[in-house]
């Protein structure tokens, strides 16, 4: 089957999609459920419909477009990614696996391919945890790891609910209707660029995903004595911010300690009350992210991590409070879907590497309930997250001719 993609359209498209921005270019800021959200949303579904695909939104916002095929009864096969972004983002980021899937199927069509199973495309709520504080809400609802409560429960920094924010952007209805039901998806793909630097630095023209890392997340609250700083002498503080020094430095430690590659750690959040220049930090509130591709070995840091923590409120004489904000089970690959895009990478003449997903993605939490893989594409200097964020049109591709390939032979 020959497959060719629109490169020209698709690089149209990338850029438009980008132009939908609460901020300057080249800079993308797109929060959900903001205006830009909202518009990017209707652009495409205009797009979707020129495709002939059906289009449903659930309760959430989670956007699923319907390549019918001959025997619609059959679980199908299931596709896509998010178009939300940080502010001050990059604009391949889950973008590609968006408007990438729509062109895969495009090009399929064009092929005169006609699908057994319906290939579908999944457009996922928030993925970005910036709003709500949360990752993947879409895909934690569809998977049913994230109870209804959660729409009064998670509120963004104005206050307001995802169920207030959620109906005032056009979406009703229960949460608990956006669970899909058990087999629903015979597998699932996402396109997806690395956001490191493996495969531009090897040479390498896409890589297959074998593992996603999952994070655990804790907020730590750092109780000390405030004071004057020139009036409380050394040997009588109990400094929150030292304390909290302390403990992000041991973070760093029970990590390295555990001599594996795949363990990562991070203090990405530090306030500091009252923050003056001239009193004593009386309260620090801390956020950690911990990774890993084994669940135990990531969960034995977060125990040596709360040892650390009980032995720094007692040598600095403050009180440490731990919440618990996640902890989420890394997932292994389909090894059958894997070696489908193996063999479609072979097919295109494309070069591949296993690869480990270090940031964590929609197809994380849809691996509760499918098999799924991923396809990585190279970006450049593995940077993502910020306005350089860059995948060039070849490599993009690239990646939706395997994706095509791969569709094509789940579907059949």
């Amino acid at each position: 089957m020959n497959v060719r993609v629109n490169e020209e359209r698709l690089a149209r498209e990338l850029d438009t999609l980008a132009g939908f921005s609460a901020g300057p270019s080249p800079g993308v800021t797109r929060i959900v459920f903001t205006r830009p959200d909202i518009q990017a949303r209707g652009w495409l579904k205009g797009l979707y419909a020129g495709a002939g695909l059906a289009v449903r939104e659930d309760a959430v916002g989670n956007t699923f477009a319907t390549w019918q095929g001959f025997e619609p009864l059959l679980a199908r096969i299931g596709t896509g990614s998010h178009i939300d972004a940080i502010p001050n983002s990059g604009q391949y980021d889950g973008t590609v696996g968006v408007l990438g899937a729509l062109e895969a199927i495009r090009a399929l069509q064009s092929a005169g391919f006609r699908p057994r199973r319906s290939i579908e495309l999944l457009l996922f709520t928030s993925e970005e945890p910036t709003r709500f504080g949360l990752g993947c809400l879409g895909s934690r609802l569809l998977a049913g790891t994230l109870d209804a409560g959660a729409g009064e429960r998670l509120r963004d920094r104005g206050g307001k609910s995802l169920n207030e924010v959620r109906a005032a952007a056009g979406f009703a209805g229960e949460l608990d209707a956006v669970k899909l039901p058990p087999g629903y998806y015979h597998g699932f793909l996402e396109l997806h660029i690395e956001q490191g630097p493996r495969l531009e630095r090897e040479k390498v023209s896409l890589g297959v995903v074998t593992h996603i890392a999952a994070p655990a997340g804790l907020r730590l609250s750092i109780e000390g004595t405030g004071g004057h700083a020139g009036a409380v002498l050394m040997p009588e503080r109990r400094d929150a911010f030292l304390a909290a020094a302390e403990l992000a430095l041991a973070l760093e430690t029970c990590a390295l300690e555990t001599r594996a590659i795949d363990t990562v750690a991070t203090t990405g959040v530090c306030e500091v009350f009252p923050g003056a220049v001239n009193s004593i930090p009386s309260c620090v509130k801390l956020e950690i992210d911990v990774r890993d591709t084994d669940w135990e070995r990531r969960d034995s840091v977060l125990r040596r991590f709360a040892e650390a923590c009980a032995r720094t409120a007692a040598q600095r004489k403050v009180s440490i409070q731990t919440e618990l904000l996640n902890s989420d089970a890394p997932a292994v690959c389909d090894p059958a879907i894997v070696d489908i895009l193996k063999q479609a990478c072979e097919a295109q003449g494309q070069s591949y590497l296993p690869l480990v997903s270090r940031a964590y993605h929609d197809s994380l939490f849809v691996s509760r309930i499918a098999p799924v893989a991923m396809l990585f594409i190279p970006c450049k200097g593995g940077v993502s997250h910020r306005p350089d964020e860059f995948s060039s049109t070849r490599d993009i591709a690239n990646g939706v001719r395997v994706l095509a390939h791969a569709l094509a032979q789940l579907a059949s």
